[in-house]
């Protein structure tokens, strides 16, 4: 973790701490030192930020790395129905991708 980078994104937060983008990158920040509290702000995300799509699949992902898998499996749902109405196929496509693995459907070779 960045800690000149972290304390930059906390000053923007401070100055606007409803913006959806600060607090997505505060929670890649701690993604990998940290991943409690990553867990935090991607939930604080799917919350209070419902359509930012990219929450999604970072956060089922980070769900399934904590053993959370049933977790996992919601979040990647609700972020492919979001995706969706937001018109984000890309989004949808990983998404969609993801919970296949996930769930034991994807078919290729290994």
């Amino acid at each position: 973790m960045n800690q000149n980078r972290i304390e930059q994104l906390f000053k923007f937060l401070e100055d606007d701490p409803n913006d959806a983008f600060t607090l997505y990158a505060i929670a890649t920040e701690y993604r990998k030192e940290n991943p409690q509290k990553a867990l935090e702000y991607y939930e604080k995300l799917l919350t209070e930020h419902e359509n930012y799509v990219g929450t999604y699949y970072h956060a089922a992902k980070l769900y399934e790395e904590l053993g959370q898998n049933d977790v996992a499996e919601r979040t990647y749902k609700k972020g492919m129905q979001i995706s969706r109405q937001e018109g984000n196929l890309h989004a949808f496509s990983e998404l969609q991708q993801a919970y296949n693995k996930l769930m034991g459907l994807d078919y290729e070779d290994d």
